[in-house]
């Protein structure tokens, strides 16, 4: 498989690790778009939101907990943060293994930017 996530995962890749358990990894955004900008990827690939079954829920139920956790770890989870997943090429997704981004540390307007 040539997926940029599970390379990280695997440690082929290096990446800045902020967490990690048994499921669920995070590591800094190459590309930060916020103080704070945090990836969370499940280490059991899934290529999209859409590849989501009902078997996953409790692995894709951690995303989120993750994101809450690290950002009141990270000290934002008050004054507030954005998450954002992203699916296919018209959702924005760059990178087939699904993923939340974990962004604090700013106020985030609406629309996105």
């Amino acid at each position: 498989m040539d997926c940029l996530f599970c390379k990280i995962i695997d440690r082929e890749i290096p990446a800045d690790i902020v967490f990690e358990d048994d499921e669920v990894l995070a590591f800094n955004d190459i590309n930060p778009q916020a103080p704070t900008h945090l990836v969370i990827v499940p280490k059991r690939h899934i290529a999209t939101l859409n590849d989501i079954e009902e078997g996953d829920l409790a692995l894709v139920g951690r995303l989120p907990y993750t994101a809450a956790r690290l950002a009141r770890e990270k000290g934002f989870a008050e004054d507030g943060y954005r998450v954002v997943m992203n699916c296919n090429e018209q959702g924005g997704q760059t990178v087939y293994h699904i993923h939340m981004h974990l962004m604090g540390g700013r106020r985030f307007t609406w629309p996105a930017g």
